[in-house]
């Protein structure tokens, strides 16, 4: 009786949080540089909001330690002012995750989503309804948030963030189509194929399961043996590439492709500035036709 009393007693002192904390650990930032009307104090409970939206909203069942959270950042630069209370908007996000056995960080994923829009007062509270459309704002953050931590859990098992991507799927079916049309190039697959419809659809798509499976070949076989296994790592992080390539064979111009090179191609030159040439023939093959913009940056390793 005095230990099941003691162990309530111990399990009352320690905050949930200990036992389901939140899985995002996200810096927002609102930039606005075409100010004019607006008040600034609307921005900075915008700013407070979206933070807490994002860092204090439990996204999986998922059990997070504090440190196991997901490091990342979000800038939103305000364009223009519709009205006191609708804008436009471009959102930058960047997230990072440990690699094993050092104090170093690698990219999951960097994306820059320049059709933005949100309605927003000045203490508004953000409500995330996950089978509702609600406003634009929590769409766009709650989508966000599930692609982060989907790109987490595929980098450490293969296709751990299946379910996160279907969850992110069921918010892009959920906006209406008057909503929509106010943002054609956000939700809508009509409008080039670099938006949020496509990001998921990419994703969830058949022809892109082995990305997904180098992406945590990449990461998991990869980036975090290096320390202990260096030519192991290297080798596995080859072949990683080179099946990205095939998925550029087979679904040439998808916008995962894309995004993955944005994410990586600082890395990948860092990684094999110091390879073998037989090592670089093959990266470099492989990203000049995935990532034609950067040539000149992989053939300059």
């Amino acid at each position: 009786m005095m230990k099941n009393s003691f162990l309530i007693a111990l399990l009352i002192a320690i905050p949930l949080s200990n036992f389901f904390a939140q899985e995002l650990n996200f810096q927002i930032t609102v930039n606005t540089p075409k100010l004019q009307t607006a008040d600034p104090r609307v921005f900075q409970s915008f700013q407070t909001a979206v933070q807490e939206f994002m860092n204090n909203t439990k996204w999986t069942q998922d059990v997070y330690e504090p440190q196991e959270r997901i490091k990342g950042n979000m800038i939103i630069t305000i364009n223009k002012e519709e009205s006191a209370t609708r804008f436009t908007a471009e959102v930058a996000i960047q997230a990072v995750r440990p690699i094993y056995g050092t104090m170093n960080e690698t990219p999951l994923i960097t994306i820059q989503d320049k059709n933005v829009w949100f309605d927003y007062e000045q203490f508004q509270p953000l409500i995330f309804t996950q089978n509702a459309f609600n406003d634009n704002l929590t769409s766009l953050l709650a989508y966000y948030a599930y692609i982060v931590i989907g790109m987490d859990n595929d980098s450490f098992s293969p296709f751990g963030g299946e379910s996160q991507f279907l969850k992110a799927q069921e918010i892009v079916n959920n906006v209406p189509p008057g909503a929509a049309a106010i943002d054609p190039k956000g939700w809508r697959s009509l409008d080039g194929q670099r938006n949020r419809y496509w990001l998921i659809e990419n994703l969830l798509s058949p022809r892109v399961r082995p990305l997904r499976q180098a992406f945590y070949d990449y990461h998991r076989q990869g980036l975090d043996i290096m320390y202990s296994d260096p030519k192991a790592a290297t080798a596995i992080i080859i072949t990683a590439i080179e099946d990205i390539g095939e998925v550029a064979r087979s679904y040439p111009n998808a916008m995962i492709l894309q995004t993955f090179s944005d994410t990586k191609s600082t890395e990948i030159t860092e990684i094999f500035g110091a390879a073998t040439p037989s090592e670089k023939n093959r990266v470099v093959q492989v990203m000049t036709r995935v990532d034609g913009a950067r040539s000149a940056r992989y053939r300059s390793m």
